[in-house]
């Protein structure tokens, strides 16, 4: 029931639902303690009976203070009728209006506003306005468009984006096409040749694995930039902008300016950096604070080289054209970057641009300037770190497309950035500060999460027409064959978590799910992208209903999907519009699952709210292996040596791991994911939410070298049963040279008048 009191009508206007569900179904409503918090956070006046009644006649003033709304969303075939809203008086005024296309094409016409169908009047500071439908002719071309409308004096114009019914689906997924593909921690993957996480090349040869194995898809963590000053602070979901690439992943030795910079490799080859390498490829974990560092001592004297040698040639030339591209927002966040990194080096407790001095708060005063003016080599080091990243990316989906993978690079894209980021510093008005995204309470967690993610303000991103969420879009999908949007119910609502307030004591905050869902559409045909939308956990029906009818697949995991006796859902009954797969990095793998590792870890780690609830796991976790053995059983897939009642628990062998995979392979959903952790029989989860230091999260290797993988009889044998129960990939045009060299590799099998030579 909706609440009637001023501050509840201010929270509706503002978005705020006046209540949630939890997962047990009970229902929470909306205080007006959490209400003020969010209106506060979205710079709503609340605090009295006064502000909040000038601050809903501000929320009605609002669309009348402008003729045209900064943004229209259709969809093609449908005639678009924006809203026109001119003072009364011009009612009879002739206006022209224009609508020019994004290829350069146009139509016009002239109208008279009191013939068009009036959908509304309004008081505006004394004056009369009216709200009248601007009927235009129905355009069939999909694209970012813009409309002006002339009359009075003024010019008034709103972008007009009109979108495609459906996402874009590959041809090999059409149909009854189904496809198979690798899923990876890339900082995870280990090789012969990184410098101890993985790297862009470590990307490149899974591609080449994936194409020689039969997959059609390469499925990786979000890669978008962190911080360089702090390595590690390394979760991938907390960015500091998502339109950028995180450097970490930069292969040193395979930028151009490696081959020509003696320095450089000299240092690489001592044989006390050797040590450093080897120690880092053979730790257990991933250290951040020691490889990101080493690659960007290396990497700055690459950038010097360039500088001094290659700015004016080529390779200069295609810099430039990159920070052509990149724009204005590009330099933002390189400037981001070297301030932070100035003042970190002053005060570790520096972390990020909140407890900046405040005159370097605002990307736009004299005092950044100043700074970046002064520093401009160095906001130069930022911006040729992204080129590198782009540049090494950006081959990895060329070679993708080479050797004819249907869907190529499966991307994550991740549902917020950290508030000391980049992205926040430089669009801070978009974002609530203090208020975080979340989620309510479930099982594991009673009390609700609070992940420390600002959250868009609905109204403000819609007053910028939506730029930064296309932007956004546009960056992660511009190498993919398909995007994930992480936590997908974000584009209808987020729950806020007000400063100071338990996670259980946020609130939904409502999004213009039609528009963002139109833009989703668009911008998967433009960029050719797949788009799958992570809908686990409580999703309102709306999101999942307009998910199927525009195309956009689901994303089903084997662990959730039941049947109304509790039992593993029997392949056939899985959705034909879906990405299926074991498990997921917040989850344990098929080994930890089987074992109950990941509830030994929580009750380790003293996450459990009572013993009841732990018990309750560890009986559910016993049923759920003999339910398993069971669905096996039932597709004939069982293992030799396995019965549903076997004595103990058998361990979780090769073939059994195989067996799961052929049963969830036979779905007819379209896409079928391995996790990389499950093919090579890995216990321990990639990150077990709840924890933060007590649990090395985002920093586990994967246990056997990239260059190991074509022999290995495991990896062998569950590629082959996919293939039988999927069909195979096209295969590569060419052989797959695997893997190429590195320079330390040459180095060792050269003499040093060869390797002068060459670099000569």
């Amino acid at each position: 029931m909706p609440d009637r009191s001023l501050l509840g009508q201010l929270g509706a206007l503002a978005g705020i639902l006046p209540a949630y569900h939890d997962i047990w179904g009970k229902r929470h409503p909306t205080s007006d303690k959490t209400r003020r918090a969010l209106l506060a956070a979205m710079g709503i006046p609340c605090a009295t009976a006064d502000e909040i009644e000038a601050s809903i006649h501000a929320f009605h003033a609002r669309p009348w203070r402008r003729w045209l709304p900064p943004v229209h969303v259709g969809a093609a075939g449908s005639p678009p009728a924006p809203a026109l809203r001119l003072p009364a008086s011009l009612r009879d005024t002739p206006m022209h209006w224009r609508l020019r296309l994004e290829d350069g094409s146009g139509q016009e016409g002239h109208f008279s506003p009191s013939a068009l169908r009036l959908l509304e009047e309004h008081l505006l500071d004394g004056e009369a306005f009216e709200a009248r439908a601007l009927e235009l002719p129905a355009l069939d071309v999909p694209g970012y468009h813009r409309l002006e409308v002339e009359g009075g004096g003024e010019v008034a114009s709103l972008l007009l984006v009109i979108h495609p019914p459906l996402a874009f689906r590959p041809g090999a997924i059409g149909d009854e096409g189904r496809v198979w593909g690798l899923s990876a921690q890339l900082y995870g993957v280990r090789s012969g040749r990184n410098w101890g996480l993985g790297d862009f090349t470590d990307l490149r040869h899974l591609v080449e694995w994936a194409a020689q194995a039969g997959a059609g898809a390469i499925g990786v963590n979000p890669l978008h930039a962190l911080f360089p000053h702090n390595p590690p602070h390394a979760s991938p979901y907390s960015p500091s902008s998502r339109r950028f690439l995180n450097v970490a992943y930069i292969d040193p030795e395979a930028v151009p300016e490696f081959y020509a910079c003696r320095e450089a490799q000299e240092m690489v080859v001592a044989p006390e950096f050797q040590a450093r390498l080897r120690a880092l490829r053979a730790a257990p974990l991933v250290d951040y604070g020691e490889a990101v560092p080493l690659k960007l001592r290396i990497l700055e004297l690459l950038y010097r080289r360039f500088l001094d040698q290659e700015s004016h040639g080529e390779r200069g030339a295609a810099f430039r054209t990159f920070l052509e591209e990149g724009g204005a927002e590009l330099r933002q966040f390189a400037v981001y970057h070297a301030l932070q990194e100035h003042f970190y080096r002053q005060d570790p407790g520096i972390w990020g641009w909140p407890a900046w001095p405040p005159a370097y708060r605002d990307p736009a005063s004299a005092e950044v300037a100043a700074f970046a003016e002064s520093q401009a080599e160095r906001v130069g080091f930022f911006q040729y770190l992204q080129w590198l990243a782009a540049e090494q990316f950006e081959g990895v989906g060329w070679r993708s497309l080479e050797l004819g993978l249907e869907l190529g690079l499966y991307l994550d894209l991740a549902v917020g950035v950290e508030k000391g980021g980049a992205e926040v510093w430089g669009h801070r008005d978009l974002y609530a500060l203090e208020a975080r995204i979340g989620c309510p309470p479930d099982e594991f967690n009673p009390l609700g999460q609070d992940w420390g993610l600002p959250p868009w303000i609905p109204h403000r991103l819609h007053d910028a027409a939506y730029a930064p969420y296309i932007a956004m879009l546009r960056a992660n999908m511009r190498h993919a064959g398909a995007l994930r949007m992480d936590h997908v119910m974000g584009l209808m609502r987020l729950f806020w978590v007000p400063p100071g307030l338990r996670g259980d004591q946020g609130a939904y905050v409502a999004y213009p799910f039609r528009d963002l869902l139109g833009i989703l559409l668009l911008e998967s045909h433009r960029n050719r992208c797949l788009v799958i939308g992570e809908d686990l956990g409580t999703v309102p029906d709306e999101v999942r209903e307009a998910m199927h009818e525009t195309g956009v697949l689901s994303y089903r995991l084997f662990y959730f999907e039941r049947d109304n006796a509790e039992g593993f859902q029997a392949p056939e009954r899985y959705p034909e519009q879906a990405l299926v797969g074991v498990s997921t990095h917040d989850l344990p793998t098929l080994a930890g699952f089987w074992q109950g590792r990941d509830l030994d870890l929580r009750s380790e780690l003293g996450l459990y709210p009572d013993e009841e609830r732990r018990t309750a796991h560890i009986v559910g976790r016993a049923e759920d292996r003999a339910r398993l053995l069971v669905a096996l059983e039932r597709e004939h897939l069982l293992p030799d040596g396995l019965g549903v009642h076997p004595v103990g628990v058998p361990a979780m062998s090769p073939a059994l791991v195989r067996a799961i995979h052929r049963y969830l392979a036979r779905a007819p959903s379209r896409v079928a994911l391995v996790q990389a952790e499950d093919m090579l029989g890995e216990v321990e989860q990639a990150n077990l939410p709840g924890t933060t230091d007590q649990h090395p999260n985002w920093r586990r290797k994967l246990s056997l070298n990239l260059e190991e993988w074509r022999s290995d009889a495991r990896i062998l044998a569950l590629a082959e049963a996919m293939v039988t129960e999927r069909g195979r990939a096209v295969r590569p045009r060419e052989p797959v040279p695997f893997p190429p060299v590195s320079y330390t590799h040459l180095r060792a099998h050269e003499t040093v008048l060869d390797l002068v030579c060459r670099l000569l």
